[in-house]
């Protein structure tokens, strides 16, 4: 997602007495627009399809976080070793890679 500095920035008031046509480019270009008050930055207005993506991405960025702990923490396995004590509990024969073996 690109940003353009020159279409994606509008005043608050621009967003008032413009709304659908800020809504229009929300919409076509898929961009969040960064609404202004005074020249700062104030709030970003952004289409709802495409924040339902973000968060979405978000949800599953926090899910790595214990993941993240367990590494920096020495608390995981190759997956070399994994896979082998996994099939020696199964007790699951590491011959072959036939479609029946699977």
């Amino acid at each position: 997602m690109t940003f353009s500095i020159t279409e994606d920035i509008r005043s608050i008031t621009d967003l008032k007495r413009n709304t659908n046509s800020v809504l229009k480019q929300i919409h076509k270009t898929k961009r969040p627009v960064v609404l202004t008050v005074n020249g700062k930055a104030e709030a970003v207005l952004l289409a709802a399809e495409e924040y339902e993506k973000i968060a979405s991405a978000f949800s599953l960025l926090k899910l790595l976080i214990p993941a993240e702990e367990d590494i920096k923490n020495d608390r995981y396995k190759e997956a070399r070793d994994f896979f082998k004590e996994f099939k020696r509990d199964k007790k699951i024969s590491g011959q072959g890679n036939s479609a029946s073996a699977r």
